[in-house]
């Protein structure tokens, strides 16, 4: 699971609860005071101290003992990702597009399904991508998002779309149920509304055209 603040939280607190063998937690930033009304699972008591992935290990160690969990201080770069080339499934719990595009880099190189969630104020999408038979993120956002500076983030978004992360990867896991590959779900939940979109691969695309 790459982040660990608003979006890893409740992903990772579901699939912990559901008995997931082993979750890798990736983040090498600290909780802040202004993060604490979406990422549930760090406390005032962590607050400059530990690293998130750190914080959210062991909250998650008390809510499931039975399971594998491993946090990873670590910024993601084109080198040390290979650390997780043994993944069955990766999971996007980003804030950034930098990242995203090498985690979905990673995910067709070494063919490994990736679920894809992003939020902001009131908004958040999702989708999944299977290697060599999907269209890759770059597909979907060929150009870099214009992101400048902080955006706002309505706590329950985050869980809201967290959840629905971790239902996805459970599917991917399973096999059980329909997953939302070529497929983007859009949530507003400033108007309660949720709508599924299609979206095809692109012949020219950069990154996935170099695997089919």
């Amino acid at each position: 699971m790459f982040g660990c603040g608003g979006l890893g939280c409740p992903t990772a607190t579901y699939l912990a609860a559901a008995g997931i063998g082993k979750i890798n937690l990736i983040d090498f930033q600290k909780p802040e005071l202004s993060n604490l009304n979406r990422q549930i699972m760090h406390f005032e008591k962590d607050l400059g101290i530990k690293d998130k992935s750190v914080s959210l290990k062991e909250k998650l160690g008390q809510l499931n003992s039975s399971i594998e969990i491993e946090s990873f201080s670590l910024e993601i770069n084109d080198k040390n990702i290979f650390k997780f080339k043994e993944s069955d499934v990766l999971v996007d719990c980003l804030d950034n597009f930098h990242t995203r595009y090498l985690l979905n880099e990673f995910s067709l190189s070494e063919k490994i399904p990736l679920v894809h969630a992003a939020v902001e104020a009131y908004y958040g999408q999702i989708t999944t991508i299977i290697p060599v038979k999907t269209p890759c993120i770059k597909c979907l956002f060929p150009n870099m998002p214009n992101k400048e500076g902080m955006f706002p983030i309505v706590g329950p978004t985050c869980g809201i779309l967290g959840s629905l992360e971790a239902m996805e990867v459970i599917k991917v896991l399973t096999g059980i149920g329909d997953i939302l590959s070529g497929k983007l779900l859009i949530v507003d939940l400033k108007c309660m509304e949720f709508e599924t979109i299609n979206f095809k691969r692109k012949e020219d695309c950069s990154v996935c055209s170099k695997y089919f």
